[in-house]
């Protein structure tokens, strides 16, 4: 047996990735910013409600932010491995800062509608440029045998932002009566995430992509992800799961006329998966890099699948609670996967236009799952349509098991390669 193969595992001190300057700068930025861009979610969806009473108005302000996301991330992806990240990541986080104080402006001055959705189409246009370029900046302030836990720490404040974030935005819009602070809010986190990008010392440079023109580039992008059939299988095994396991959407007809709660219990519904999700992530930071991790992944988003069904056929409050807690924790096992596979196998003169067909997929799924939950709750009752949901995401594991057997027979993805900080 070799030397190599006798070495033990490589295990991470979850608090060994903060030892790392930049790391710690990324996420005590991006907390606070997530926070407050939940916040904003809430108040923008009161705000519109208010002032049209209209639920279309609502589904207005999903739907212009992601077609920009849709139309725009690959471009974002390719200028993300062309030019500095950190240089876009600081220019389109400095417009979404300019967003939120212009959304505070409409606010107080109670301007037209066309304008709100006009900045919020801009907020996507932002996104999809930003979003590819400040998820290439991970694996860039932390060695590879660190990549389980920086991905764990990035979902762990994503999801603490998720269950804190509502809850904040509620608060100021209950004290003060109105968005306009919320926003304001929003741009003082947005800033504070600027302050930590222009504290890092991470050298970043220009890819060096000169002779290539940018629809090839574009191209090699995507056939790169083509390819590479382990973060394929991935990526669209993730992508059917938001689509059809999109139990969240109809979580506020079950509370009503299946589970017989009131807005508390709603809100203890929504909450749980952040929740469940949260605790694995503090998990699988305390944990070596998963072993067999195809296998893992496969089995996570199986029973996902079979915790949507438990829920759509529970008429119990608690059982309810407990599988959307137990689905949450099995969605963030695949996503932490998904992410240190992306970081791992992507060369780093690729990872944004990696990072942007995964913001396409995921963008996609996230949209077009409520849309599909609408209809198939239409057609076959809410219970019906998450039971269907369910059981087309186990279909969907079998299905991209026999498709991809590279990811099937994926066994740990961490380099064990020594790294000092």
């Amino acid at each position: 047996m070799s030397s190599l193969s006798q070495r033990p595992a490589f295990k991470p001190d979850p608090l060994a990735v903060l030892r790392f300057r930049d790391f710690r700068l990324l996420m005590l930025g991006r907390f606070p910013a997530q926070i407050g861009e939940m916040m904003v979610s809430v108040a923008i969806g009161w705000e519109l409600y208010e002032r049209t009473s209209d639920a279309f108005a609502l589904g207005l302000v999903g739907l212009v932010q992601i077609i920009p996301v849709m139309l725009l991330s690959l471009p974002g992806g390719y200028l993300a491995d062309r030019y500095p990240r950190r240089t876009i990541t600081l220019i389109t986080q400095m417009i979404l800062v300019v967003c939120s104080l212009w959304l505070a402006y409409l606010s107080v001055t109670q301007g037209a509608l066309w304008q709100i959705y006009f900045v919020l189409a801009l907020i996507g246009t932002a996104r999809a440029f930003n979003n590819p370029a400040e998820g290439a900046l991970t694996p860039q302030v932390v060695p590879p045998e660190y990549y389980t836990v920086a991905a764990t720490w990035s979902t762990s404040l994503w999801q603490l932002s998720a269950i804190t974030g509502p809850a904040a935005g509620g608060l100021v819009l209950a004290i003060t009566g109105g968005a306009t602070a919320v926003y304001v809010v929003n741009a003082a986190a947005g800033m504070i995430l600027v302050v930590a990008l222009l504290l890092m010392r991470t050298k970043q440079k220009a890819e060096s992509m000169t002779q290539e023109p940018p629809l090839e580039s574009l191209k090699n992008g995507i056939r790169f992800v083509w390819n590479m059939k382990i973060i394929l299988g991935a990526i669209t095994l993730d992508m059917f799961a938001v689509l059809l396991g999109g139990a969240t959407f109809l979580l506020p007809v079950f509370a009503k006329d299946i589970l017989m709660v009131d807005s508390t219990g709603l809100g203890l519904l929504r909450t749980a998966p952040s929740v469940g999700a949260l605790l694995m992530a503090i998990t699988l930071a305390r944990r070596p890099p998963i072993r067999q991790a195809g296998t893992v992944l496969l089995w996570a988003v199986a029973g996902f699948g079979v915790a949507t069904i438990i829920f759509g056929l529970s008429t119990s409050f608690w059982l309810s609670l407990a599988m959307l807690a137990l689905a949450g924790a099995l969605d963030n096992i695949s996503v932490v996967i998904r992410h240190v596979m992306v970081m791992t196998y992507t060369p780093d003169d690729m990872r944004g236009r990696v990072g942007a067909v995964n913001s396409v997929f995921i963008g996609a799924s996230n949209e077009l799952g409520g849309f599909e939950s609408g209809v198939a709750a239409a057609i076959l009752g809410p219970v019906g349509a998450v039971v269907f949901g369910g059981i087309g995401t186990i279909l969907v594991v079998l299905g991209i098991a026999w498709a991809f057997p590279a990811l099937r027979h994926l066994d740990q993805i961490q380099k064990n390669d020594t790294h000092e900080a």
